[in-house]
């Protein structure tokens, strides 16, 4: 069994995160081309975004770190720490109100 402090990622990437020029980092906790699940730990220094981008299919968020903002369209999603969304199935965009870190968790194989 594989056991990984979720709270010592986040702690590490953050620290990343602050000292990179684009404000953010991250690492994938599991998953990978031969599993149909994949689980990445994203840190975003406060005030950086990742950025628009298309949906990467069937996603969820879980926010474990600061404050973020989902924007897909003209919807807007503010979570904290403890909030989960599923991400919508269109361009969005993930920004960092504080430093912020997340758990990404995507479906590869819908």
């Amino acid at each position: 069994m594989n056991t990984t402090s979720l709270t010592d990622l986040a702690r590490e990437q953050l620290d990343a995160a602050r000292g990179a020029s684009s404000g953010r980092a991250s690492v994938t906790v599991f998953g990978g081309q031969e599993h149909d699940l994949r689980q990445t730990l994203i840190a975003l220094a406060g005030g950086r975004s990742l950025g628009e981008h298309e949906s990467p299919g069937d996603a969820s968020l879980q926010v474990l770190v600061g404050t973020v903002r989902l924007t897909a369209d003209d919807e807007v999603w503010e979570g904290s720490a403890g909030d989960y969304v599923v991400i919508p199935p269109r361009r969005h965009d993930l920004h960092a109100e504080t430093d912020a870190v997340v758990l990404l968790t995507v479906a590869t194989r819908s």
